[in-house]
């Protein structure tokens, strides 16, 4: 069934005409949402709605915010497998993956439903007798929340649930390559008593992005997405002095060393770099391997990745999905000829795979003898295709782990504490994993990354009331 989607905006269904489709990347013929193209005016009369309803939504109790916040999260659990199963047509995780990134989303409102009612200040001793001193958090205001395909329902929850949750209102522009499923929570949001204009969804093109960044209502930028789009968008907040937050991927490593447990590294590896078609902005898509275990270390990671089913969504056998999208695809194909062509050694996978249904499949993917400085080891991949380098020693893995401008996820499996720790200490990123996949974070704790992978406030957890609130000092005197 395809259905046809409408924007949202001041509480109610604004339909338009439908040119666009999210194709269903298991089977191409299936077309599972038309969608309008908005512009301007439908960002305007968004943001218009937004900015009318934010005073009352901020002096509301936070009791009222917490409510409706419950209320969404129990929602979401109670249709998780419906959701799920339409995030797995319209993006191409697993079943499996499609239901638990269903139950984030869930979970993560459900923990900002907490946090609406912990909203903190300070009360101080001012250096002046007879003065009092507190600070207070105050909602910033109007929200523009710009979210990837990747995790279609769990990123623009861990963007508007913290925006909700302290008295902002949100204009949410989600990614064309998944409108029904932003459309789905954005149905829930309003179904579960949302008042008119505390949520408006807009659905179109990147110029809707764009007005969303330029609208000089707009207090507050979120934006996940590539590195170069980033850039334009904090470029454009800051030129109006609007408050930004930028994530912008990865080029994770994960370093095995001699001394760590060979089944558990593959195991890690296997995860970090090929579930969820490695579509992940934390995955490991390159793997610093100890020269003593490295050769033994590719041939287990190439036998287990060889082993992986490829397949539909929502077929229950099914292990690594397609592609989201066409030009997905084909750029996990082209970086595997960039690679190949450098000198690396492909060791499986690498071709497009035929099934029964016309979808955008590819066999998980293993390069192996890469050097640091090729295209493969620095630039962002997003599919099944993992690279490895050889590391003289741990303070060789270090280095190279360090090497690039990304700096999101890292990981090390050893069983040296004292190389666990210095690495914990020592790599440049803003997570670590320590024998664990990469890949796979918890919603109470905070997300983000240095270098180039991220700007602004970290997202997440009890960190994201830094983004979604201000400051104001207040001084009393008798």
């Amino acid at each position: 069934m395809t259905e046809t989607l409408p924007h949202i905006i001041g509480g109610q269904a604004v339909s338009a005409d439908a040119p666009l489709t999210s194709i269903n990347p298991s089977d191409t013929d299936d077309i599972v949402a038309r969608f309008p193209a908005g512009g301007a005016a439908e960002v305007d009369a968004a943001v218009a709605a937004a900015r009318a309803a934010q005073p009352g939504w901020a002096h509301a109790s936070p009791e009222v915010r917490s409510d409706l916040l419950d209320r969404i999260g129990a929602t979401i659990m109670a249709r998780a497998t419906e959701l799920g199963e339409l995030l797995s047509r319209e993006e191409g995780k697993t079943r499996a993956e499609g239901l638990g990134e269903v139950l984030r989303a869930a979970r993560i409102f459900k923990y900002f439903a907490g946090e609406a009612l912990r909203r903190h200040g300070h009360t101080l001793e001012s250096t002046r007798p007879g003065v009092d001193a507190a600070t207070h958090r105050e909602a910033v205001g109007v929200c523009g929340l710009i979210t990837p395909w990747n995790f279609p329902i769990a990123i623009p929850a861990w963007k508007a649930a913290p925006a909700l949750a302290f008295g902002n209102t949100v204009v949410l522009k989600p990614a064309n390559v998944t409108p029904a499923t932003a459309h789905a929570l954005a149905a829930i949001i309003q179904e579960c008593g949302a008042p008119p204009g505390v949520f408006n969804l807009v659905l179109g093109r990147g110029d809707v992005g764009q007005a969303i960044v330029d609208h000089a209502d707009v207090d507050l930028i979120s934006f996940t997405g590539s590195q170069g789009v980033g850039a334009k968008v904090a470029a454009g907040a800051v030129a109006r002095q609007a408050r930004v937050q930028l994530e912008m991927g990865g080029k994770n490593p994960l370093v095995v060393l001699a001394d760590a447990d060979l089944d558990r590294a593959v195991s890690v590896a296997l995860d970090g770099g090929f579930f969820q078609t490695g579509q992940r902005c934390t995955a490991s898509s390159r793997v610093i391997v100890e020269d003593a275990i490295h050769d033994r270390f590719v041939a287990a990671l190439a036998e287990r990745a060889a082993a992986l089913k490829v397949g539909a969504a929502l077929d229950p056998e099914t292990q690594v999905g397609p592609a989201a999208s066409e030009s997905q695809f084909e750029q996990n194909l082209r970086y595997v000829g960039i690679a190949t062509g450098e000198g690396g050694r492909l060791v499986t996978g690498g071709e497009p795979l035929t099934l029964e249904r016309p979808g955008y499949y590819m066999a998980p993917t293993l390069i192996a003898d890469t050097d640091p400085d090729m295209r493969i080891n620095n630039e962002e991949v997003f599919g099944p295709v993992v690279s490895t380098v050889r590391a003289r020693d741990y303070e060789d893995a270090l280095a190279l782990a360090n090497r690039g401008s990304f700096g999101l996820s890292s990981g090390i499996v050893t069983t040296s504490l004292k190389h666990a720790r210095h690495f914990r200490r020592h790599v440049r990123a803003g997570m670590v994993m320590i024998n664990l996949p990469t890949a796979g974070v918890d919603y109470h704790l905070p997300f983000g990354g240095t270098r180039k992978s991220s700007y602004g406030p970290r997202e997440q957890g009890f960190a994201a009331v830094e983004f979604y609130t201000s400051i104001k000092t207040v001084y009393t005197a008798d």
